[in-house]
């Protein structure tokens, strides 16, 4: 089980629920209120993996084309 205070501690954005973090060009992606879900996206925003099912992926692929801009550097 990942540590959910470490990984909130590090995100670079928390948006209803669900941690972004980047890190070495891709976009990690926890719902820290379901640890077992989590999604990494590429920087273009393409699915590389995930454990989330199609509702939950298609939520935080909204939240991340809408606050992408809080993410940069």
């Amino acid at each position: 089980m990942p540590d959910i205070k470490n990984i909130a501690d590090k995100a670079d954005v928390i948006i209803n629920g669900y941690a972004f973090t980047r890190e070495g060009g891709l976009i990690h992606v926890l719902n820290l209120n379901s640890p077992g879900k989590a999604v990494v996206f590429s920087a273009d925003g393409e699915v590389l993996e995930t454990t989330m099912d199609d509702i939950e992926l298609s939520i935080a692929s909204r939240y991340l084309q809408q606050n992408r801009k809080y993410m940069e550097d």
